[in-house]
């Protein structure tokens, strides 16, 4: 996955934003004001910080070498991944189950109007 395709995949959730809070290098992308994935797009390699639960977090780190504990996050529940490390449709995979993971913990009011939008 190329960093284009990277952010074009996470800005395809609903209501998905990408914000720069850490500085213009650094690519935040977020639902509802929470983050669920975050890549400085043009480091070689391309990294992501995506959330997981905890249990599936342990088994990627064993599957996967280019799945690492996240980088600078709780460790448990985030985990850093080398794009091209994984296949492109398990990289997909885990992206959007960062985002489903983020959506879940959100107010039900919040997700109401993800539901409706």
């Amino acid at each position: 996955m190329t960093p284009q395709q990277l952010r074009a995949f996470c800005l395809d959730f609903n209501a998905s934003v990408e914000e720069f809070p850490f500085g213009p290098e650094t690519s935040v992308f977020k639902v509802l004001g929470k983050m669920f994935a975050l890549s400085t797009l043009d480091a070689r390699p391309l990294t992501v910080n995506l959330k997981c639960d905890p249990d599936e977090a342990v088994r990627l780190r064993e599957e996967y070498d280019a799945v690492v504990p996240g980088w600078h996050m709780n460790k448990r529940h985030w985990n850093t991944v080398t794009a091209s490390g994984v296949p492109d449709r398990v990289l997909r995979e885990l992206i959007e189950d960062s985002y489903d993971l983020v959506v879940a913990g959100l107010p039900k009011s919040a997700r109401l109007r993800l539901d409706r939008a």
